[in-house]
């Protein structure tokens, strides 16, 4: 991915270091939403997590429908020493940005608004979200109470050493599909997402947190598409890379690494086929009107 000359972002908040994130927070583990999980529920949690999803949603249906509430805070900027990966902070960064100008022309354009930026959360171990105690073991996550992204970097050798999915691109795609989550906030959908599912059961409700994951997917490929027709930033095997994320990080990749077993009613991201199937779509057209994937016939 042509990556390098790019802009930075300047909505990235550090919190490496700076006290705000709590290293000693617990590496592998589920988030308790209300009363306490199963085992059961935090191996479904923990798969469900590790996929980057609406973690406002994860844990409202995780915690039997009890919504998750929202903390009103301010955090303070604690200076910081260089570090050794700055270079791919460097890089989230400028993905970031590439989101940004991305959106900002799609919003002007195509949809006549203006599109507010999210911020993107830098952090360690563990930290505080609008939604709740955020921990790396999750993955990256998208908090709507106060519409920023978070990320623990350690993911990015997680989804190269433990799911097999190297490569720039691959971290990218991550990146694009938690800002389609913000996406999907500013257009209105996340909170109608979550009205449907406190009137709806458990499987109804994972059916429609599927729809809304792999919106996401598909918002993800409309970015790679008019990111690359206006800044030319993909290189050879960058789709592949994408493609191989999506298809690692699938519903049935994951139960079947964890239990052995497929569960399709405990599908709360979309199986690989689908996940990759609505990236493809959005990379395709480039159109976010391509990507309505909760009139779709077939996912």
């Amino acid at each position: 991915m042509r990556w390098k000359k790019g802009r930075r972002s300047s909505n990235i908040e550090d919190r490496r270091g700076s006290g705000i994130s709590m290293p000693g927070g617990r590496r592998r583990g589920a988030v308790k939403a209300g009363g306490g999980l199963g085992l059961g529920a935090i191996v479904i949690a923990v798969i469900v997590v590790l996929m980057g999803g609406d973690l406002s949603t994860i844990l409202n249906m995780m915690g039997g429908g009890q919504q998750v509430a929202t903390q009103n805070y301010q955090t303070q900027q604690a200076p910081l020493r260089p570090r050794a990966d700055d270079q791919v902070k460097q890089f989230v960064s400028s993905v970031l940005a590439d989101t940004e100008d991305t959106w900002n022309q799609i919003f002007s354009q195509d949809l006549n608004r203006d599109y507010k930026e999210p911020v993107l959360v830098l952090y360690e171990g563990s930290t505080r979200s609008a939604c709740g105690q955020g921990q790396s073991a999750m993955g990256p996550f998208y908090c709507p109470g106060d519409q920023k992204v978070y990320l623990d970097m350690s993911f990015f050798q997680e989804l190269k050493n433990k799911f097999g999915a190297p490569g720039d691109f691959a971290q990218a795609y991550v990146i694009a599909h938690e800002v389609g989550h913000h996406v999907q906030t500013i257009l209105g959908i996340s909170n109608k997402v979550r009205q449907a599912q406190a009137k709806a059961s458990k499987v109804e409700g994972n059916r429609i947190q599927v729809m809304m994951e792999l919106q996401a997917d598909c918002f993800s490929g409309v970015w790679a598409n008019n990111a690359h027709r206006s800044r030319n930033i993909l290189e050879r095997g960058d789709i592949e890379e994408a493609l191989g994320a999506a298809t690692a990080i699938g519903d049935d990749t994951l139960q079947y690494q964890a239990q052995g077993h497929i569960t399709p009613d405990a599908f709360t991201h979309g199986s690989a086929d689908q996940r990759v199937r609505w990236f493809r779509r959005g990379l395709e057209s480039g159109d976010i009107t391509q990507c309505d994937t909760f009139s779709a016939r077939n996912l």
